[in-house]
Protein backbone atom coordinates (compact mmCIF):
# COMPACT_ATOMS: atom_id res chain seq x y z
CA UNK A 1 0.00 0.00 0.00
CA UNK A 2 1.28 3.45 -0.51
CA UNK A 3 1.47 5.78 1.61
CA UNK A 4 1.59 10.15 2.72
CA UNK A 5 3.55 11.79 4.83
CA UNK A 6 2.50 14.24 6.86
CA UNK A 7 4.71 16.51 8.90
CA UNK A 8 2.80 17.84 12.41
CA UNK A 9 4.86 20.18 14.91
CA UNK A 10 3.86 18.54 18.20
CA UNK A 11 4.85 20.59 21.82
CA UNK A 12 7.66 22.59 19.28
CA UNK A 13 9.05 19.12 17.60
CA UNK A 14 8.50 17.91 14.25
CA UNK A 15 7.21 14.39 13.67
CA UNK A 16 6.61 13.03 10.52
CA UNK A 17 3.40 10.61 10.40
CA UNK A 18 2.73 7.74 7.86
CA UNK A 19 -0.73 8.00 6.66
CA UNK A 20 -2.55 5.22 4.80
CA UNK A 21 -6.45 6.33 4.77
CA UNK A 22 -8.37 9.20 4.75
CA UNK A 23 -11.79 9.69 5.93
CA UNK A 24 -14.48 12.49 6.43
CA UNK A 25 -17.34 12.13 8.96
CA UNK A 26 -20.30 13.63 7.18
CA UNK A 27 -23.25 14.45 9.57
CA UNK A 28 -21.89 14.99 12.45
CA UNK A 29 -23.94 16.90 14.37
CA UNK A 30 -25.06 15.90 18.28
CA UNK A 31 -28.52 17.65 18.47
CA UNK A 32 -30.12 15.05 15.40
CA UNK A 33 -33.16 17.43 15.38
CA UNK A 34 -30.67 20.05 14.18
CA UNK A 35 -28.68 18.08 12.00
CA UNK A 36 -31.97 16.96 10.10
CA UNK A 37 -33.25 20.54 10.11
CA UNK A 38 -29.86 21.11 7.94
CA UNK A 39 -30.40 18.13 5.80
CA UNK A 40 -33.70 19.91 4.90
CA UNK A 41 -32.26 22.98 3.95
CA UNK A 42 -29.68 20.79 1.91
CA UNK A 43 -32.32 19.61 0.09
CA UNK A 44 -33.75 22.32 -0.54
CA UNK A 45 -31.00 23.73 -2.95
CA UNK A 46 -30.83 20.07 -5.01
CA UNK A 47 -27.75 18.22 -2.49
CA UNK A 48 -29.19 14.62 -1.88
CA UNK A 49 -30.42 13.07 1.57
CA UNK A 50 -27.23 11.11 2.46
CA UNK A 51 -27.90 6.98 2.78
CA UNK A 52 -27.24 7.16 7.06
CA UNK A 53 -26.21 9.47 9.91
CA UNK A 54 -23.41 9.64 10.29
CA UNK A 55 -22.21 9.12 7.16
CA UNK A 56 -18.08 8.21 6.10
CA UNK A 57 -16.65 9.91 3.27
CA UNK A 58 -13.18 8.11 1.97
CA UNK A 59 -10.48 11.00 0.59
CA UNK A 60 -7.67 10.77 -1.59
CA UNK A 61 -4.32 10.73 0.49
CA UNK A 62 -2.92 13.14 -1.70
CA UNK A 63 -5.98 15.93 -1.01
CA UNK A 64 -3.83 16.59 2.28
CA UNK A 65 -2.89 20.22 1.92
CA UNK A 66 -0.38 22.16 4.19
CA UNK A 67 1.06 24.46 1.66
CA UNK A 68 -1.32 27.21 2.30
CA UNK A 69 -2.80 27.39 -1.06
CA UNK A 70 -5.46 25.17 -2.89
CA UNK A 71 -6.72 25.40 -6.45
CA UNK A 72 -9.97 25.07 -7.58
CA UNK A 73 -12.19 25.68 -10.58
CA UNK A 74 -15.46 27.69 -10.24
CA UNK A 75 -16.64 30.45 -7.64
CA UNK A 76 -18.82 27.98 -5.58
CA UNK A 77 -16.57 26.01 -3.66
CA UNK A 78 -15.84 26.72 0.47
CA UNK A 79 -14.69 26.03 3.80
CA UNK A 80 -15.87 24.22 7.26
CA UNK A 81 -13.27 24.38 10.02
CA UNK A 82 -13.38 21.04 11.20
CA UNK A 83 -12.18 19.01 14.29
CA UNK A 84 -9.26 16.83 12.60
CA UNK A 85 -8.05 13.78 14.37
CA UNK A 86 -4.62 11.65 13.14
CA UNK A 87 -3.83 8.25 14.37
CA UNK A 88 -0.33 7.07 14.42
CA UNK A 89 1.74 3.48 14.62
CA UNK A 90 0.14 2.87 17.76
CA UNK A 91 -2.68 2.91 19.57
CA UNK A 92 -2.40 5.49 22.02
CA UNK A 93 -0.03 7.95 19.56
CA UNK A 94 -3.50 10.44 18.62
CA UNK A 95 -3.06 14.10 17.78
CA UNK A 96 -5.96 16.71 17.24
CA UNK A 97 -5.84 19.56 14.87
CA UNK A 98 -7.62 21.99 12.87
CA UNK A 99 -8.63 21.68 9.28
CA UNK A 100 -10.83 22.56 6.13
CA UNK A 101 -13.04 19.94 4.64
CA UNK A 102 -13.22 22.05 1.31
CA UNK A 103 -16.15 21.30 -0.93
CA UNK A 104 -17.34 22.20 -4.13
CA UNK A 105 -20.60 23.25 -3.22
CA UNK A 106 -22.07 23.47 -7.02
CA UNK A 107 -20.90 19.29 -7.69
CA UNK A 108 -22.49 19.00 -4.30
CA UNK A 109 -25.76 18.95 -5.69
CA UNK A 110 -24.81 15.85 -7.88
CA UNK A 111 -22.83 13.86 -5.86
CA UNK A 112 -21.60 14.35 -2.62
CA UNK A 113 -18.51 12.07 -2.18
CA UNK A 114 -17.23 13.74 -5.26
CA UNK A 115 -17.56 16.83 -4.60
CA UNK A 116 -15.21 16.25 -1.24
CA UNK A 117 -12.79 14.32 -3.80
CA UNK A 118 -12.43 17.12 -6.39
CA UNK A 119 -11.05 19.97 -3.64
CA UNK A 120 -7.89 19.31 -1.06
CA UNK A 121 -8.23 19.30 2.68
CA UNK A 122 -5.97 22.17 4.07
CA UNK A 123 -5.00 21.57 7.42
CA UNK A 124 -2.29 22.97 10.33
CA UNK A 125 0.96 22.06 10.55
CA UNK A 126 0.78 22.30 14.15
CA UNK A 127 -1.34 19.50 16.21
CA UNK A 128 -1.65 18.50 20.16
CA UNK A 129 -1.94 15.10 21.74
CA UNK A 130 -5.30 13.74 21.97
CA UNK A 131 -4.60 13.25 25.47
CA UNK A 132 -3.99 16.70 26.48
CA UNK A 133 -7.41 18.01 25.68
CA UNK A 134 -9.67 14.88 26.30
CA UNK A 135 -10.84 16.61 29.91
CA UNK A 136 -12.45 19.39 28.69
CA UNK A 137 -12.88 18.22 25.18
CA UNK A 138 -16.61 19.75 24.92
CA UNK A 139 -14.83 23.31 25.92
CA UNK A 140 -12.76 23.18 22.84
CA UNK A 141 -13.80 25.88 20.28
CA UNK A 142 -13.41 25.54 16.40
CA UNK A 143 -13.73 28.98 14.29
CA UNK A 144 -13.15 30.53 11.10
CA UNK A 145 -13.28 33.64 8.86
CA UNK A 146 -13.36 34.18 4.96
CA UNK A 147 -12.27 36.53 2.64
CA UNK A 148 -14.20 38.35 0.29
CA UNK A 149 -13.73 41.60 -1.61
CA UNK A 150 -10.98 43.38 1.22
CA UNK A 151 -12.15 42.12 4.21
CA UNK A 152 -12.80 39.05 6.79
CA UNK A 153 -16.46 37.67 7.51
CA UNK A 154 -16.96 35.33 10.75
CA UNK A 155 -17.86 32.65 9.44
CA UNK A 156 -17.88 29.73 12.36
CA UNK A 157 -17.30 30.19 16.13
CA UNK A 158 -18.91 27.89 18.41
CA UNK A 159 -17.65 24.90 20.96
CA UNK A 160 -17.23 21.01 19.63
CA UNK A 161 -20.05 19.99 21.82
CA UNK A 162 -22.03 20.42 18.93
CA UNK A 163 -20.69 17.64 17.35
CA UNK A 164 -20.70 14.02 18.44
CA UNK A 165 -18.59 12.89 21.38
CA UNK A 166 -15.19 10.93 21.03
CA UNK A 167 -16.35 7.49 21.89
CA UNK A 168 -19.13 7.90 19.41
CA UNK A 169 -16.83 9.05 16.92
CA UNK A 170 -14.47 6.03 17.33
CA UNK A 171 -17.69 3.74 17.80
CA UNK A 172 -18.90 4.83 14.35
CA UNK A 173 -15.43 4.19 12.60
CA UNK A 174 -15.16 0.76 14.56
CA UNK A 175 -19.25 0.02 13.30
CA UNK A 176 -17.65 0.66 9.29
CA UNK A 177 -14.50 -1.25 9.95
CA UNK A 178 -12.30 1.39 9.54
CA UNK A 179 -8.35 0.85 11.04
CA UNK A 180 -7.86 3.67 12.73
CA UNK A 181 -3.87 3.07 12.76
CA UNK A 182 -2.19 5.50 10.17
CA UNK A 183 -5.31 7.21 9.34
CA UNK A 184 -6.66 11.01 9.16
CA UNK A 185 -9.97 11.71 10.24
CA UNK A 186 -12.11 14.63 9.42
CA UNK A 187 -14.62 14.24 12.09
CA UNK A 188 -16.82 16.97 12.21
CA UNK A 189 -17.69 20.73 12.28
CA UNK A 190 -20.06 23.25 13.64
CA UNK A 191 -22.76 24.96 12.27
CA UNK A 192 -22.26 28.01 9.84
CA UNK A 193 -23.26 31.34 10.88
CA UNK A 194 -24.96 32.56 8.17
CA UNK A 195 -24.81 29.90 5.07
CA UNK A 196 -22.58 29.27 2.36
CA UNK A 197 -19.93 32.19 1.52
CA UNK A 198 -17.29 32.08 -0.80
CA UNK A 199 -14.31 34.10 -0.70
CA UNK A 200 -10.39 34.25 -1.73
CA UNK A 201 -8.69 33.24 1.23
CA UNK A 202 -10.02 31.09 4.25
CA UNK A 203 -8.58 30.96 7.85
CA UNK A 204 -9.26 28.92 10.93
CA UNK A 205 -8.40 28.05 14.34
CA UNK A 206 -8.70 25.44 17.20
CA UNK A 207 -8.83 27.19 20.44
CA UNK A 208 -8.46 25.77 24.20
CA UNK A 209 -9.17 28.32 26.67
CA UNK A 210 -8.48 25.62 29.38
CA UNK A 211 -4.68 25.49 28.92
CA UNK A 212 -5.14 29.61 26.51
CA UNK A 213 -3.54 27.24 23.85
CA UNK A 214 -4.46 27.57 20.04
CA UNK A 215 -3.76 26.05 16.74
CA UNK A 216 -4.34 28.37 13.32
CA UNK A 217 -4.58 27.78 9.62
CA UNK A 218 -5.18 29.93 6.80
CA UNK A 219 -5.09 29.27 3.12
CA UNK A 220 -5.88 30.95 -0.33
CA UNK A 221 -8.23 29.79 -2.86
CA UNK A 222 -6.80 30.28 -5.97
CA UNK A 223 -9.33 29.88 -9.06
CA UNK A 224 -8.24 28.36 -12.15
CA UNK A 225 -10.99 29.77 -14.28
CA UNK A 226 -9.58 32.89 -13.92
CA UNK A 227 -6.45 32.42 -14.59
CA UNK A 228 -6.96 30.90 -18.82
Amino acid sequence: MKTTILPLMINNKEKEITINNVYCIGYAGRNMEKTMEHIVELEKIGVPRPPEIPTLYPIRRNSLNQTGEIQVLGGESSGEAEIVLVFGDVKDEVYITVGSDHTDRSLETIDINQSKQICDKPLANKAWNLNEVMDHWDDLILTSQVYIEGQWHEYQNAKIDEIIPLNEIKAFLNKKNISMKNCVIFSGTVPLLEGFKYGSRFRMAFIDKVRNEEIQAEYAITRLDLEV
